[in-house]
Parts: C-alpha cells; structure tokens; sequence
C-alpha cells in the first residue's frame, strides 16, 4: 500500500510577511503624529508658519492682525522660516524625523547673540575628517545663498502690495476702526519679518566667520578659501537686500558677540 503524502501546511508561512508588514505598518503609523520627535501631524498645514508674524509683533510690544494670510504673505513666512532657524542647528538624526518648534524673534531675546555658538558645536561634534567640517560650513553657507533670492523675491511682492494696501486705506468708504488696526498691524507683522529674516542672516555671516577662522587654525586645509569666498558672497547680498524694509521699531539687535 503507497504511503500517503501529506501536503505541507504553506498557507501561513505565506502570510506571514504580509503579517509582518501590517505589524510594522501599525508601528509606524502610531509614530506619525508626533513620536521620535517627528512634526506633529497638527502642525503641517497651510499656514503652520502663521505663528511668525504673531511673535514678531508681539516681542515688540504690537497686536497681531486677525486677517487671513493672503498666499503671498504665506509664502513669505514659509521662506522665512528657514533662514530663521539656526544653522546647523539640528543633527543629523533629527533632521531625518524633523523637530519643528516656534523660535523667539531676536528683539524678545535677552541673551545677547553669541556667534561661538555654530563654530563650537561643528569643531565638537565628531567628524571623519576636518576636511568634512570645511564642507559643512560650505554646505550651509550655499544652503542660504540658495534661499535668499526666494525670500526676497516674495518680501519684494509682500511689500509691494502692503504700499497700495496702505494707500487704497484713505479711499477705502466707511472703514471701520478694527478694519485698519488689522491692515496696519499686518504691514507691520510683514516689515517685522523681513526684518526678523535680514538679521538672522547677519548672525549667520558673523557665525561663519567665527568658525571658519578657527577651523584655519585647528586644521588648516586649502578647501578653506571656498569657504571664505562663499561667505563673502552671503555677505555682499545680505549688505544689499533687493527690498529694504522700513524699520517698524527702532530697537536694533546686535550681531556681534
């Protein structure tokens, strides 16, 4: 009598990667809505940049306007806040799953700017090589070269049209008091960021220059004359901004430190 050939059971070994992905799935999908220092979902909307018109005004003493934000005004806060940030502020595992925070303007600031501060944590941090520090800083420098045109192309639109917004307030028929606090107060928040953006990237300037003179000194390298030809270049377009702001404050922030 033939021996009867049992078939092997196959079924759930075939579904046992499909199980694993959907474990994995459930795993990750628990850790999108803020887990590992990830922006939380809340956070990414059209207008998660809103928030920096109301602290620019607010360190300075100002209401913020309750108008909704025209797309140009968004667009100018969302370029913004880029060139706010700190350089190099974040490592690199961060970066990876993001750690998206409000920041305060310079003028709520009581610390004074300490430009050290992005030479000290690039020198510190462990490198392959010293070589890598120079084009870290190369990296960072083009990373706001690259940023400026847009930033200012939009300040320039924003600006532009706060000049006739401002105008057309004399014509405008039975404006009501709350209508033109609102309109002035978000000229102002658009002047106070463009601002807000020039002096950050003054700071910038200033903290590349901190470190780049002392990373001469820790290691000398001839990659170090890109680094400075670079910085030259953010300076000269930093000195000479495409729109100029007029000031809504006459508080000045320094850079020096």
């Amino acid at each position: 009598m033939p021996e009867k050939c049992l078939p092997i059971r196959t079924a759930g070994l075939r579904s046992l990667p499909a199980l694993m992905l959907l474990v994995a799935g459930a795993v990750l999908g628990g850790c999108s809505g803020g887990d590992f220092g990830r922006t939380r979902a809340d956070m990414r909307n059209d207008d998660m940049h809103r928030w920096i018109g109301a602290e620019a005004t607010a360190s300075v003493g100002l209401r913020p306007s309750h108008f909704q934000l025209t797309e140009n005004e968004r667009q100018l806060r969302d370029l913004a806040y880029p060139l706010i940030e700190p350089p190099h502020s974040r490592p690199a595992w961060k970066s990876v799953f993001g750690d998206y925070q409000p920041l305060p303007s310079p003028w709520r600031q009581k610390v004074v700017f300490d430009r050290t501060t992005y030479g000290r944590a690039l020198i510190d941090e462990p490198h392959r090589s010293h070589t890598s520090r120079y084009q870290q800083i190369i990296e960072d420098v083009r990373n706001d070269i690259t940023r400026f045109e847009p930033f200012f192309a939009s300040a320039l639109r924003v600006i532009e049209l706060d000049r006739k917004r401002s105008a057309s307030l004399r014509m405008v028929s039975e404006l009501s008091p709350a209508e033109q606090a609102d309109a002035i107060a978000r000229m102002e928040e658009n002047t106070l960021i463009v601002q807000w953006v020039q002096q950050c990237l003054e700071r910038r300037i200033a903290s590349y220059r901190w470190a780049l003179e002392r990373l001469v000194i820790h290691a000398p390298d001839g990659i170090a004359a890109d680094a400075d030809r670079l910085i030259g270049e953010l300076a000269a377009q930093t000195a000479n901004p495409p729109v100029a702001a007029q000031p809504v404050i006459g508080r000045a922030v320094t850079v020096k430190g």
